[in-house]
């Protein structure tokens, strides 16, 4: 049982965080708007090759030979073994490419890499894929995240009480604003992962607020004569341990995912870096701020009195 004569006190610093969230989320959206973002093939259409080497390749010769041919915007990675190679072309020009073009680009890609590997590697097959799955791609993560924004309003409002949804919505539109913020400054390119990275984020920061919201109502309900700004530090106070837990083991596995998983999952492990930092952060300042905006008290915890007829009706 925690001590409440040590309680750390979060809620004193309230408004420097809430003006240092602000700040980050103008600075996110302006960033947003300015730069936008480096969608990856799965998003804008190109060309897909395969390359069975006879040795494993270089792959960041491979990019740098790639980039001196004329195709900068590219994906080089392993696919199943050290030899087999996928090359990931986008569109040039951002326009619509028709598999004719596709198709010119998939041979040209072709005599450039086996130039460069003195004939040490065959063609193991192309496709074309097109802006459409982009368009896709872009509709049904948006309306996925909007469908998931309006459950968590509705599961923590019967689960809690309205005022906590209001805080988990705007935790949630926090956390996601400065980690596409994020993306757009480092230009990180956007793709499928990264797109997981994103609902990932979401999903951790719901359980972390569902966490500290169910010990904030459990203290405005047995504490008695004790202000609400010392109950959510008491409640904050109690969960930090677990919290600081749950911080440091999850980034221990996403830093050696950024070490070891190569470039296929760098942008997915440090896109959930600066989200499980961010949605940490607003766990313990932004959804509880807002319980001190929206002036929870004692009596929203309590459950509805019923009245005389009902009491009279119980057996």
């Amino acid at each position: 049982m925690l001590d409440l004569t040590t309680v750390i006190p979060f809620m004193r610093y309230r408004m420097h965080c809430v003006v240092l969230s602000a700040v980050l989320v103008v600075a996110s959206i302006i960033a947003i708007a300015v730069n936008g973002f480096n969608f990856a093939l799965d998003f804008t259409g190109g060309t897909q090759v395969q390359m069975q080497y006879e040795a494993a390749p270089d792959l960041e010769q491979i990019r740098q030979t790639l980039d001196a041919a004329g195709f900068p915007d590219h994906e080089v990675v392993a696919l199943g073994t050290d030899t087999n190679i996928q090359i990931r072309i986008q569109n040039t020009g951002g326009g619509e490419e028709t598999e004719q073009l596709s198709g010119e680009t998939a041979a040209s890609v072709v005599e450039v890499l086996t130039q460069a590997a003195n004939g040490r590697v065959t063609f193991g097959g192309s496709a074309f894929i097109g802006a459409q799955v982009g368009d896709e791609l872009r509709e049904q993560g948006l309306l996925g995240t909007l469908v998931a924004a309006v459950l968590l309003m509705l599961f923590i409002a019967m689960r809690f009480q309205f005022k906590f949804s209001v805080g988990s919505v705007l935790s949630l539109i926090h956390n996601g604003i400065i980690t596409l913020g994020f993306i757009a400054v480092a230009r990180i390119d956007f793709d499928q992962n990264v797109l997981a990275s994103i609902l990932a984020v979401i999903g951790y920061s719901l359980n972390d607020t569902v966490v500290v919201s169910d010990r904030v109502r459990e203290n405005f309900r047995s504490l008695r004569g004790v202000e609400p700004e010392r109950i959510i530090d008491i409640a904050l106070s109690q969960t930090l341990v677990r919290t600081m837990i749950t911080v440091i083991t999850t980034l221990l596995v996403l830093f050696a995912l950024l070490i070891f998983g190569g470039q296929v999952l760098y942008g997915f492990s440090i896109v959930l870096i600066v989200g499980v930092i961010v949605g940490t952060y607003a766990s313990i300042y932004i959804a509880t701020s807002t319980l001190m905006f929206l002036n929870l008290s004692k009596e929203d915890m309590m459950p509805p009195v019923k009245a005389k007829e009902e009491l009279d009706a119980l057996p």
